[in-house]
């Protein structure tokens, strides 16, 4: 990853890097002759950057997920490079640097450019080369940065790697679906969002993973790689499963599927909050796992997947019913992937009606997969189960005054007004007195009909605040949910009105965020950048739209 700060280039590892954790392994600059670093005026393309500098023009490509290369102008130049602490081996191409980190780490700089000086210094803090360079047509020099035992010193012409790199890009846009051209500007940007996000994780070498967004995030996560997934599989869906893939691979004896699948390690328990306990994200995995089916039919991935959803399913039941009542309960706030909204103000246990309505499709979905691939017992009885589950939550957490299934904390209703209150929608299982009521309270606009809907605490609640995420701001995932749970639910005009108005707020703004004011549109000060599910479930609301204008009379 290359991050630009004023006049230095600044190359970390996305597989280790936050926003939160800031840790530049590698700075390069460009020099003058007294040895300040140049002005840059740089221009972006997706498959290489343009550096044009009072000492001549500079190119910098990929040539590789370990190798950059920087084309040289044909004339006098010089780099500096700025290193973590480690021990360098200069050689007549370049040199190479072991990096003192906990895990072996190399940096090999490698040029075929006339080397007039080179300079290294090497403290405690940092190790630095000064390369005075005479370049000529074609010269470069490449930054091969690895974990393992393997160098890339081959310098290959440059024209070459900037065409195979822009081949790549081009191949990765032609692959998504057509949309109007009012909408391809964001549309596209939407898929670099994705393309940008990829990463292979030394871990995990046989599976390109997707993180959420390479300024704020590490690792594969849990329910982002499903949404990821979505929009996947309208262009690459052998990409789209291996999301699932990665995460399937980590399940726990138990059944559980951790939070995050990071290069260094796996994530399935913390104590942050003060809360000790195991932590994975909501059971979404069938239900976007279906969506890959229903693009291209195959069984097989449905059998593969089949066993660790039945164990995951058991899980929740098993772990996560501390009341015996038969409705599932977080017992972290990362689980339910809200993290610090209000509901969680007071600890957990909280039985929440997003979760159990989560389970209730769950169930219902391998229902459906048990049908493709024969199990004709077992479908009847997850479909058996649902409709058990779904008249429970009905049953015991319905309030009919109030028009709302409450969370429930030791006993007490939570009385916090949120659209996960409103998610038992998803379920397509509701009476329609009940659902109605539901979307009543979604459609107001003292609650959550905001100019851009539906903030993740209803406006007119004391608890909101549209600046500090999950208390208030809009989340593209929690309307998309609501999107499909109006459809499931009977109230298409409603659903369509809602995927406008998101697809409006996103079109807004000049990048795709983590989360939206629900006034304005614009980013709240923490909201991470260039975001994945953001970004997916853009595309395929936006592919929804295109169609849905396409068959309109």
């Amino acid at each position: 990853m290359v991050l630009r700060r004023q006049h230095t280039l600044h190359i970390q590892l996305a597989e280790t890097w936050t926003q939160d954790q800031s840790q530049t392994l590698l700075t390069l600059e460009l020099l003058d002759d007294g040895g300040s670093a140049l002005a840059l005026d740089i221009s972006t393309l997706p498959h290489q950057v343009d550096i044009a500098t009072s000492q001549g023009r500079f190119t910098l490509c990929f040539v590789d997920i370990e190798t950059l290369m920087l084309t040289l102008p044909a004339q006098r130049s010089a780099i500096r490079l700025r290193v973590q602490p480690g021990s360098t081996q200069p050689d007549r191409r370049g040199g190479m640097i072991q990096v003192a980190d906990e895990r072996p780490l190399t940096v090999t700089y490698t040029t075929n450019a006339v080397i007039r000086q080179h300079d290294v210094n090497e403290t405690s803090e940092a190790c630095q080369v000064v390369l005075a360079l005479e370049g000529e047509t074609s010269s470069v020099c490449t930054l091969n940065i690895t974990r393992t035992v393997t160098r890339n010193r081959y310098l290959p012409r440059p024209e070459v790697v900037i065409e195979s790199a822009r081949r790549r890009w081009q191949a990765w846009f032609d692959a998504a679906p057509a949309v109007l051209e009012a909408d391809r500007a964001q549309y596209y940007f939407a898929w670099w969002v994705l393309g940008i996000n990829l990463i292979r994780l030394y871990a995990h070498p046989q599976h390109e993973g997707m993180i959420p967004s390479k300024r704020g995030y590490v690792g594969v996560w849990n329910w982002d790689a499903y949404f990821h997934a979505i929009a996947l599989r309208h262009s690459n869906i052998a990409l789209a499963r291996d999301q699932f893939r990665i995460l399937v691979s980590h399940q726990l004896a138990n059944g559980m599927i951790p939070d995050v699948i990071q290069d260094h390690a796996v994530i399935s328990h913390t104590t942050d909050y003060g809360i000790d306990a195991d932590i994975t994200k909501p059971p979404l995995t069938a239900w976007a796992i279906w969506k890959l089916y229903e693009i291209d039919g195959d069984k097989a991935f449905l059998d593969e997947m089949y066993d660790p959803l039945v164990r995951s399913q058991r899980w929740w039941f098993a772990e996560h019913d501390t009341d015996k009542n038969g409705l599932c309960e977080y017992l972290h706030p990362y689980s339910s992937g809200l993290d610090n909204n209000p509901l969680f103000d007071d600890g957990v246990p909280l039985e929440a009606p997003d979760l159990n309505a989560y389970l209730i499709l769950q169930y219902d979905t391998l229902a459906k997969i048990a049908a493709k691939l024969g199990h004709d017992d077992e479908s009847r009885n997850w479909t058996h189960l649902a409709e058990v589950l779904m008249q429970r939550l009905i049953d015991q957490r319905w309030d009919a005054d109030a028009g709302y299934f409450w969370a429930w904390r030791r006993g007490r209703r939570v009385t916090i007004r949120t659209p996960f209150n409103l998610l038992p929608l998803l379920t397509g299982r509701l009476p329609h007195s009940i659902a109605q009521q539901l979307v009543t309270h979604l459609t107001d606009p003292e609650q959550f009909w905001t100019r851009y809907p539906v903030p993740t605490v209803a406006r007119n609640d004391p608890k909101h605040d549209p600046q500090v995420m999950w208390r208030g701001p809009v989340w593209i995932n929690v309307n998309y949910l609501l999107i499909e749970g109006l459809q499931r639910s009977g109230f298409a005009a409603e659903a369509r009105e809602l995927r406008r108005k998101t697809l409006d707020m996103i079109r807004s703004q000049p990048d795709i965020y983590e989360y939206y004011h629900p006034q304005t549109g614009e980013k709240p000060p923490k909201a991470v950048s260039v975001f994945g599910w953001s970004s997916a479930l853009f595309i395929d609301l936006l592919l929804a739209e295109n169609a849905s204008d396409r068959t309109m009379p």
